[in-house]
């Protein structure tokens, strides 16, 4: 059912969506007290209260650009997009030491990987969906040619391993809380959210570069734009240091586009079986 919804709503133009989709993030804005709630309360500990107009018909444009995004045909989602500074990537990649691409919950990140897969072999780690109707629309619409999924457990972390190896691009989401054991708790926009140590790990591998992306919408449906930044932050040896200078990083990516990003997004709860940030601190400290 949910797979022909999603087939069904690919048919119209982008701009249609997006029209429809910031109808809808008003009306859930209106509609949900406590969606609201926490879009406002993310927002002004950000400093970015003032964008919350925006936020509120981003996050309905996130959801009804999906059926486009993952259904429609390869040719027509390209065709919506441009790169800029492709070539921070392609000489990465000419490195041949792998790329770790790093994509927060800004813009439409969906249609990152399928831009990137278009011109190199990409693998990205996502989560598997619990409930087992949407394993078939969510793993079957985001492989492609090209693009290739790696499942966030032991197997996966393997696959992406050994895609660096080769010298291949790898993607993932930093800012997806993590499950128990795959985490730190570090600062985002000043206050402990639970944060994943893959990507660092992955880095010290072999010292593959981190290399941050996002894709910003362009106003009245027009597209995306994939933009590709340089990740300046310094990383040590220490898991926690290493995770709050991802997080930075991604602060100042979201600094870009406030507006943009997924501030309903639960990012500060505390995974089942992981102790508070409070107890985590005072382990440490003893």
């Amino acid at each position: 059912m949910l797979v022909t919804l999603f087939r069904l709503l690919s048919i119209f133009p982008l701009p249609v969506l997006h029209f429809i989709g910031a109808l809808l993030g008003r009306i859930v804005y209106l509609l949900s007290g406590s969606y609201r709630r926490r879009l406002q309360e993310n927002l002004a500990r950000a400093g970015f209260s003032e964008h919350l107009g925006d936020a509120i018909r981003e996050a309905g444009k996130n959801v009804l650009e999906l059926p486009f995004i993952w259904c429609a045909k390869p040719e027509r989602v390209l065709a919506t997009a441009t790169m800029e500074n492709w070539e921070l990537l392609q000489q990465a990649l000419d490195a041949k030491k792998g790329v770790i691409l790093l994509t927060p919950h800004l813009g439409c990140f969906e249609i990152v990987a399928q831009m990137i897969a278009a011109r190199t072999r990409l693998t990205v780690l996502y989560r598997p969906p619990r409930k087992a109707a949407l394993k078939p629309l969510i793993e079957g619409a985001r492989a492609r040619d090209n693009l290739l999924l790696a499942a966030a457990n032991l197997s996966g972390v393997r696959i992406m391993a050994k895609a660096l190896k080769k010298g291949e691009a790898i993607g993932l989401l930093p800012d997806q809380v993590p499950q128990e054991g795959e985490g730190v708790w570090a600062n985002f926009f000043g206050k402990k959210a639970y944060t994943m140590t893959l990507s660092a790990k992955l880095h010290g591998m072999n010292g593959a570069p981190i290399i941050l992306t996002y894709a910003e919408r362009l106003p009245h449906g027009k597209g995306y734009v994939v933009r590709f930044v340089k990740f300046d932050e310094e990383l040590t040896d220490d898991v926690t240091q290493q995770a709050e200078a991802i997080n930075r990083s991604m602060e100042k990516l979201i600094a870009r586009s406030p507006g943009q990003y997924f501030w309903s997004y639960n990012r500060y709860k505390k995974p089942e079986g992981v102790d508070g940030p409070e107890a985590s601190t005072a382990r440490e400290q003893a």
